[in-house]
């Protein structure tokens, strides 16, 4: 029983919980551990040439980058370390791009 114990909180130490997006998508737990995940305005997120600009940290996120994943509400979430509003991003949630 205590060999179960031990393996029960070194599960519950290591294991990432991720939360719920306001329109109801759980945002993964690679990008967010229950508080580093947020909706932002649009006008928080800009597209220039070389790709997605985050205004709070001048952060440029080129298009291909690994941490840009598509949106399923099609507005703008961004994931930051510990969910600063000037930390480094996790991941950045956009929606589909106009053409």
């Amino acid at each position: 029983m205590r060999g179960f114990l031990f393996l029960l909180a070194g599960l519950s130490a290591t294991t990432a919980f991720a939360h719920d997006a306001p329109s109801g998508w759980q945002y993964p737990s690679a990008c967010c551990s229950t508080m580093d995940c947020r909706k932002v305005a649009q006008t928080a997120i800009s597209e220039r040439p070389q790709g997605y600009i985050v205004r709070a940290t001048g952060e440029v996120l080129p298009y291909a980058d690994s941490r840009v994943r598509m949106s399923p509400d099609g507005e703008y979430h961004w994931c930051s370390a510990a969910g600063k509003a000037y930390g480094k991003t996790i991941c950045l949630f956009v929606p589909p791009r106009a053409y």
